[in-house]
């Protein structure tokens, strides 16, 4: 199958010449501020960005998995992983969970804004003592007359502080210990019992807020209920996967701008009169790192094929999550060492990238977990 077509190469122009005039002439400045503005946001709905993959009936254009795999390939190379995060926890971990279990009165309220920008969202289902493991997940929602009580902490929520709509999950039977028994629901941010806690301080992504959410006996209608009760667990689940492809492949297009910009680096940078690049075992060593690059990209695209034709990529999706965010962190450590002291400067697309990379490995299911995922199912790949 053709990843791409006509129409998606027109779109990576488009993304392309909105990461030279956009991000990359302030993404140093949000940084240093730790927080992207709300403009910025606007600017991505405007141009169509923010509604690639959702129905034309709310503003999107309806591309498949395709158009988000183009945008984050695009993003990523602008070297600044936090104004990205904002972005894509928005349209690509946030809002889908609205697309797949929304009532046709909440995707009516809610989606025509998240597609302009005009609504910012943000995913809350980790907590200090549940984030791989979903379901050691603490938070509450007790049922009371005409809706519900939610109770609890989450941790670690991206756009946690900015957002002003929270898909929020929490455990809803209380005789269930396990995955069962989990709801999702929809909490405007002014909503009373709700309010964020502290900005949490991060070694990268430090452009992208995030936030502790407290929920002190927050009311939320019936109406707010997403998706079937109970089944908030596989809601989860089934969204992880298209958020762990677009962080494969934000990992990739890191991976090979990091290389890009490494391999001008030597062939400059004289030592001993001789240019870095003439050195054989470190001409080798990029070598072999772009060579791997180019295998995950690989990896990633057949992934991005079966989702493409509606088939199960669990499997492929975990492979390249993990097999990713592993590379990107060997490829920043190796980049950062042949730029030597300049790479050691803060401020400098490798440093930065560097200090970003060490959260894709952790962050949309551990390298530890994925591996877990792939063992599972690894009768599959052996029996082609």
């Amino acid at each position: 199958m053709m990843l791409f077509s006509e129409e998606h190469e027109m779109l990576r122009r488009q993304v392309r010449r909105f990461v030279e005039t956009e991000i990359i002439p302030n993404g140093e400045k949000w940084e240093r501020e730790g927080n992207v503005p709300r403009e910025f946001i606007k600017r991505m709905g405007e141009l169509g960005f923010l509604g690639i993959g959702f129905p034309e009936a709310y503003g999107g254009s309806a591309m498949d998995i395709s158009g988000w795999v183009v945008l984050a390939e695009e993003l990523g190379r602008s070297t600044f992983a936090g104004v990205v995060g904002v972005a894509t926890v928005h349209a690509l971990m946030a809002a889908p969970h609205l697309l797949h279990a929304g009532t046709d009165s909440q995707l009516a309220q809610y989606m025509p804004g998240i597609v302009t920008g005009d609504i910012l969202t943000a995913i809350a289902i980790s907590e200090v003592e549940a984030g791989s493991d979903v379901s050691a997940m603490r938070t509450k929602a007790t049922r009371t007359d005409g809706g519900w009580h939610i109770n609890g902490t989450k941790f670690w929520i991206s756009n946690g502080v900015n957002a002003d709509l929270y898909f929020v999950a929490a455990r809803t039977d209380p005789n269930s210990k396990s995955a069962t028994g989990i709801s999702m629901f929809i909490v405007e941010k002014n909503t009373p019992g709700f309010k964020v806690g502290r900005k949490l301080d991060k070694l990268g992504f430090r452009a992208s807020d995030t936030a502790e959410l407290i929920f002190d006996n927050c009311f939320v209608p019936e109406s707010q209920l997403l998706g079937i009760e109970h089944r908030g667990f596989y809601a989860v689940m089934e969204n992880f996967q298209t958020e762990r492809l677009i962080l494969s492949t934000l990992n990739i297009a890191e991976i090979f701008t990091a290389l890009r910009l490494t391999i001008e680096y030597v062939r400059e940078r004289k030592t001993f009169g001789v240019p870095l690049i003439e050195r054989q075992v470190l001409r080798q060593r990029l070598a072999m790192l772009m060579t791997r690059a180019e295998a995950g990209k690989q990896l990633v695209y057949s992934a991005a094929s079966l989702m493409a034709q509606g088939k199960s990529a669990v499997l492929q999706v975990s492979m390249a999550k993990a097999y990713c965010g592993e590379l990107v962190n060997e490829v920043m450590y190796q980049c950062l060492q042949c730029h030597g002291g300049a790479g050691f400067l803060a401020g400098t697309p490798i440093e930065r990238m560097f200090r970003d990379a060490r959260l894709y490995s952790i962050g949309g299911g551990a390298t530890e977990v994925m591996l877990e995922e792939v063992a599972k199912r690894w009768d599959e790949l052996l029996s082609n």
